[in-house]
């Protein structure tokens, strides 16, 4: 049946396989008269029934006295290989013409790959560095779709930290996401660790005697087993949908201890003196305290966040979602920016993640220039935003109250009461004037409300979704909590 549709070949309902095969042999055997030729695809082949694959060996003896009139090309994983050297799979293995194994690419070629998907895509420049090539492919094995896994969360990194190019410490934290915590390597010379001990601590207490401040891990890349990843399945289920931004947020590297010295300018003449100004560091901690929110659940973070909305005692229960839509409330998840955060303006539970790659769990309650305040339940901590830069990766959770009219998506050229209710918001915002006739979201309030939407950061799509009405509520300055002050940084 599939097969039909894919052909458009007109088929009654519930048709007998005798008569889907003779509507097809005729299709094949027409294509085959105009000199057209006819190949079936099926890809993760591994996954299809023995009965399935039975049935692909009979549609092979539709032919002519010189030609086969349908080619079957079967692309699946490594158990396919498997699957054909059963006994009972001997008819249809003897039938192939031609077999191909891909195997992992070479160390050599991971900077080409990388580099021919990212024009693909319509990039010319370099997003990943060639000192990168050696450690994707440590971590990777070669295999493409972990490649492809692994650059796509490490691209998603680098852009909820405003950085422009993928660094090592982005992409093994991309890596611990998709593919588990990375091991430490175990070595086999014992005595070449030991030398090796000895020179890296006279190396840095020689580091530290000169004032550093932050000594980061040095971690062997090649520790990892890459014969075993040729079957880790690509994770399922992961849709994430992230809004267009164009405005520049705050990059949370900026420098955090550059100080604000506008203030010694005010002085007065009498007291001023020709010494310096002396800049200081902030107070903020600069990483991610060890004993703040370590391990803290998502309901635990939901909680905190619900109180900021004033839901006190809230359950700590799996389902909190459904248990704030109850109340009147929603959630909103999506994988972004800090700059999305600033211009929604609300409270959001944030997932972070531990040195061992696991996740936990804590809301970012205000959000300013070069600094946050977080709260994990009764401890609340100001904090820099460098401290969430290695582990945080864009995940975060907003609570926000849907208007009367509810969630349901409106779209151009769609009517009913949310058309009206659109048009009185921004009617109030002063950019449209309502008449009061408005029935469908089309003409001058289409194109208002895409203004609206650009203004904001967002696609201007003209779809009205949780995102624009999050949007709307934050410009029209609706009740509840947010994460900096009408006017603020």
């Amino acid at each position: 049946e599939t097969i039909c549709d894919e052909l458009h070949i007109e088929r009654p309902q519930n048709a007998s396989i005798k008569l889907l095969v003779d509507r097809l042999n005729h299709y094949l055997l027409e294509s085959n008269a105009a000199g057209r030729k006819t190949v079936q695809k099926i890809d993760e082949a591994q996954k299809l029934s023995v009965d399935v694959l039975e049935q692909l060996r009979l549609l092979t003896n539709l032919e002519t006295n010189r030609y086969k009139l349908l080619q079957i090309v079967l692309l699946g994983q490594p158990e396919l290989l498997q699957i054909l050297g059963q006994q009972e799979m001997r008819q249809l293995s003897q039938r192939v013409t031609a077999r191909f194994h891909l195997g992992p690419l070479a160390p050599g070629e991971i900077g080409a790959y990388v580099q021919h998907r990212l024009e693909i895509a319509g990039c010319q420049r370099r997003l990943f560095q060639e000192q990168l090539n050696k450690p994707l492919w440590q971590l990777t094995g070669g295999v493409p779709r972990l490649l492809n896994l692994v650059c796509d969360r490490a691209l998603l990194g680098a852009y909820a930290q405003d950085q422009q190019t993928v660094d090592l410490r982005i992409l093994r934290q991309a890596a611990s996401e998709v593919l588990g915590p990375i091991p430490q390597r175990r070595s086999s010379r014992p005595a070449l660790v030991a030398v090796a001990a000895v020179l890296l601590g006279g190396l840095l207490g020689g580091l530290l005697w000169y004032g550093q401040k932050t000594v980061l891990p040095l971690v062997d890349l090649a520790a990892r087993d890459t014969t075993t990843m040729v079957t880790i399945p690509a994770p399922a289920g992961e849709i994430t949908e992230a809004a267009d931004t164009t405005e520049a947020g705050s990059s949370p590297g900026e420098n955090p201890a550059i100080a604000d010295v506008t203030e010694a300018s005010q002085a007065p003449a009498a007291v001023a003196t020709e010494e310096p100004a002396v800049v200081t560091e902030p107070d903020w901690p600069q990483t991610w305290p060890a004993d703040f929110a370590m391990g803290r659940s998502p309901a635990e973070a939901f909680a905190d966040l619900a109180a900021l909305w004033g839901l006190a005692d809230f359950p700590l229960r799996k389902d909190y979602c459904s248990l704030a839509g109850d109340r009147g409330y929603a959630c909103l998840a999506r994988q972004d920016s800090l700059t999305t955060l600033r211009q929604i303006n609300r409270p959001a539970m944030l997932t972070l993640y531990d040195d061992e790659g696991l996740p936990f769990y804590v809301v970012l309650a205000r959000l300013h220039a070069e600094s946050a305040l977080f709260i994990a339940g009764d401890d609340q901590r100001e904090l820099a935003l460098t401290a969430i830069a290695p582990r945080w990766f864009g995940s975060y959770l907003v609570l926000w109250q849907p208007p009367a009219i509810g969630q349901r998506l409106l779209k151009p050229g769609q009517g009913g009461e949310a058309v009206a209710w659109l048009a009185a918001q921004l009617d109030a915002l002063g950019i449209y004037q309502q008449s009061g006739e408005e029935r469908v979201l089309a003409g001058t309030l289409l194109g208002a409300f895409k203004r609206f939407q650009f203004s904001r950061g967002l696609t201007p799509d003209g779809v009205l979704g949780p995102m624009s009405l999050i949007q709307l509520h934050t410009a029209l300055g609706r009740e509840g909590p947010r994460l900096a002050e009408d006017g603020a940084e």
